[in-house]
């Protein structure tokens, strides 16, 4: 575990985080019987981004300020993160994607584009799913609906895949079995999440020297309490449903992104073309799953040529593109 400096500050609280974010406010909501918390920023076209496991709205803030100077950036703590309730139910990404459709319209919107990484990915396609009305764009970053596929996922690693860096073509990915679990983890990792946070950001980023000492302390803080360990693992203790609700759905017709890491991007690119009609997926195979803090820049590249059309200058590396259907 890496120890934490002392100099660092002890308030990892959304009033003191907010400070990292010039331009951006804290605000709060009761929508769908539940009180979410979100940060808003910048003008433009509304973009809702939803963050993913174990993580909370601050995972945003490597690419929220270049969002805002083009979007009118919401960022939630979906239900069960961060500041948002916890409730003993809802965990499916339908009441999810319903959460986050009320909030549009507590706050006025008719229509917006969706973007969500990992967990956050799987509520975004949801919303998009169950309100093709409302969704201008949908953009998926290392995140996708749950589908029957993930019942094929391996008990154990194909031989030689699980070493100390997640297989790119073979990937092991042990919690989403873990989490499925109920009541144990938060027993055995509340004070201690910091172990898990360290093992994971090593495990699946390339360079996971990009996930601060300071954001591991603001994600320790969160998710070192019982009650949140237990509502993320709801998340995943929710794909039953997910999956039964996926084979209700039609195909999107709205444009879709899918923005992959070097563990998901053949996964996208595989599986995006089969659920919507207008598909691009763009790798940013030089970047492992906590993309935001690896490649930022690339990140921005891909969001802001496809959500608006413009090209934007970076110096990272380049990236490859697929089409879809």
């Amino acid at each position: 575990m890496q120890p934490l400096p002392t100099t660092f500050p002890t308030d990892y609280s959304d009033e003191a985080l907010i400070q990292h974010l010039p331009g951006f406010a804290n605000h709060y909501a009761t929508v769908n019987s539940v009180r979410l918390h979100y940060v808003e920023g910048g003008q433009g076209p509304a973009l809702v981004c939803l963050p993913g496991w174990p993580q909370t709205w601050y995972s945003y803030h490597p690419v929220a300020a270049g969002l805002a100077r083009h979007y009118r950036v919401i960022i939630v703590d979906i239900r069960g993160m961060g500041s948002s309730e916890k409730p003993a139910t809802g965990y499916d990404k339908k009441t999810m994607a319903q959460d986050v459709y009320e909030l549009l319209r507590h706050l006025g919107l008719e229509k917006a584009s969706l973007l969500g990484h990992d967990i956050g990915g799987m509520v975004a396609a949801s919303f998009a799913f169950n309100h093709p009305e409302a969704t201008e764009k949908l953009i998926l970053a290392d995140g996708a609906h749950p589908s029957e596929g993930m019942r094929q996922m391996s008990l154990l690693p194909a031989p030689g895949a699980f070493t100390e860096k997640m297989d790119g073509q073979q990937p092991y990915t042990w919690w989403m079995a873990f989490n499925q679990v109920k009541e144990l983890p938060e027993q055995l990792l509340a004070g201690r999440f910091q172990y898990l946070l360290d093992h994971l950001f090593h495990y699946v980023m390339l360079d996971d020297r990009h996930m601060s000492a300071f954001d591991r302390a603001v994600y320790a803080a969160v998710y070192n309490q019982p009650e949140n360990i237990r509502a993320s693992n709801a998340w995943y203790q929710a794909f039953d449903q997910d999956i039964a609700d996926a084979t209700t759905y039609a195909r999107l017709t709205m444009p879709v992104l899918g923005i992959g890491s070097h563990v998901s991007y053949s996964y996208l690119q595989m599986s995006l073309p089969y659920v919507a009609e207008n598909v691009q997926v763009v790798g940013i195979l030089d970047s492992g799953h906590y993309m935001f803090e690896e490649k930022p820049a690339q990140v921005l590249e891909a969001i802001l040529n496809f959500g608006l059309g413009e090209k934007v200058g970076t110096e990272a590396a380049p990236q490859r593109e697929a089409g879809g259907q």
